[in-house]
């Protein structure tokens, strides 16, 4: 499967909209992962784990899980 055409630390609109309040958090927590070569980041709302477009990259194809960062959508 190929990668969308965006940056990958641009999110899908669909899957993180610029309006979401932490929008600028999450985007910040992302690249400061995606820069450290991290799987993922704690997610500066709910404290979960979210993996980065990098790491779902690896996977080779969506997994249809709804992933924030997935780079095929």
């Amino acid at each position: 499967m190929k990668p969308a055409d965006r940056p990958l630390d641009q999110p899908h609109i669909g899957r993180l909209a610029p309006s979401h309040p932490a929008y600028q958090a999450i985007l910040a927590a992302h690249r400061a992962a995606l820069a450290a070569d991290e799987p993922g980041y704690e997610d500066p709302v709910t404290g979960m784990f979210v993996f980065t477009s990098t790491a779902l990259l690896d996977h080779g194809a969506c997994c249809e899980s709804g992933c924030r960062h997935c780079p095929f959508v």
